[in-house]
């Protein structure tokens, strides 16, 4: 079969043997808590995906990377949505390497060679709270960094190695505030994880509750930005953002297409639907694909940024689409057969939640179109 097929060839490309290690275990087995999917993407060199080669990373770019996500959601939704904020967070430490001498490369060089799992700290998942706000409270101490706060959910809450966090600090000229972004070692004292997924949806995500109780870093695990909180995106905070954006559309996209793929092995829904759902699975594809393609040429910019986002939700309502089409072409005998429609159906739905929300965007996006910069609010 076609479809799917350069998804799954560019994974077994870069991270050799994974798919058939996903696909030999069953999509119930791959989302529950504790599940094999993600010490399999650790045993196969995952965590190191978006890591330039010089620092001993496979150094995908991001059109590969949105085709792996694709790919690995096929096969499981929490893995995808797992490393989502792995590589969003490692592509943040990797713009930051690009214009610094610091000790980002060592981390970078650490993230690939000992496949580390970078979780992300950042106020996603936060009500009414600005995706770029602080999670997290921060003094310095003694020339030490002192860390306090939660982060609830926080992917990879159990395996990650590292957590990175966003936090405010004094500029290093005292003028202004700064934000700031803080590497804490996974079992760091004062740093625990308190239950806080309640339901079977993605738990394999591990999205549970990160606390920090007087955590000390040294301030060498910190990465200043060039922005104070209520500026507008820095090149460091568009490029990361960008990368969140197309890495969790493609993801869903890949859940969505799941669901496609029984369609057309099972082979008796009309032509015409079968052809529109694979229009519409392409079509999001294709967006996707675009605006990584820009991405990977150097066009980080405020306005490809903007260009992901109007993607991201023009494919959340495409996406809604494929899947009640897909669910009914299925039919209820495959309903009741397998639990894995009615979860691939449920899983999809959470691409709604990630951040920026529609809502909270509509504003900034009119006042963007209409000449003025974008904000993230």
């Amino acid at each position: 079969m076609h479809f799917l097929k350069r998804e799954r060839d560019v994974l077994e490309e870069l991270l050799p043997g994974l798919d058939a290690a996903l696909a030999a275990t069953s999509l119930m087995e791959l989302e529950l808590p504790d599940n094999p999917g993600l010490k399999a993407f650790k045993a196969h060199g995952g965590p190191g995906l978006l890591v330039p080669t010089e620092h001993a990373g496979i150094g995908a770019d991001a059109v590969a990377a949105v085709r792996v996500q694709r790919a690995l959601a096929s096969r499981s939704p929490s893995l995808a949505v797992a490393t989502t904020m792995h590589h969003f967070s490692v592509a943040t430490v990797v713009e930051t390497c690009s214009g610094s001498q610091g000790f980002e490369w060592m981390l970078l060089a650490g993230i690939a060679r000992e496949a580390l799992l970078v979780a992300s700290g950042f106020a996603e998942g936060t009500t009414g709270q600005a995706i770029l706000s602080p999670t997290m409270r921060a003094d310095v101490r003694d020339g030490k960094l002192i860390i306090n706060g939660s982060k609830k959910p926080c992917s990879l809450s159990r395996s990650m190695d590292l957590l990175t966090a966003s936090i405010r600090l004094p500029a290093e000229d005292g003028s202004r505030e700064q934000l700031a972004v803080a590497l804490i070692p996974a079992g760091s004292p004062g740093m625990h994880v308190r239950p806080f997924w309640n339901t079977n949806i993605l738990a394999g995500a591990e999205s549970d509750e990160v606390v920090l109780q007087e955590v000390e870093i040294p301030l060498d695990l910190v990465m200043r930005t060039e922005s104070a909180p209520a500026e507008p995106l820095d090149a460091l905070q568009t490029s990361g953002f960008l990368w969140f954006e197309l890495l969790m559309t493609a993801s869903y996209n890949g859940v969505a297409s799941a669901l496609v793929e029984r369609v057309l092995e099972v082979g008796k829904a009309d032509a015409a639907l079968r052809a529109d759902l694979l229009i519409a699975t392409q079509a999001v594809t294709c967006s996707v694909e675009g605006i990584a393609a820009a991405l990977s040429s150097g066009r980080s910019t405020e306005a490809t940024f903007v260009d992901a986002l109007v993607c991201r939700y023009a494919a959340q309502d495409t996406i809604a689409w494929i899947v009640r089409r897909s669910v009914e072409a299925l039919g209820g005998m495959q309903f009741i057969g397998s639990s894995d429609i009615a979860y691939l159906a449920s899983a999809s739905a959470a691409m709604a939640f990630h951040p920026p929300s529609r809502a909270r965007m509509a504003q900034p996006l009119c006042e963007y179109f209409a000449g003025q910069p974008l904000r993230v609010p």
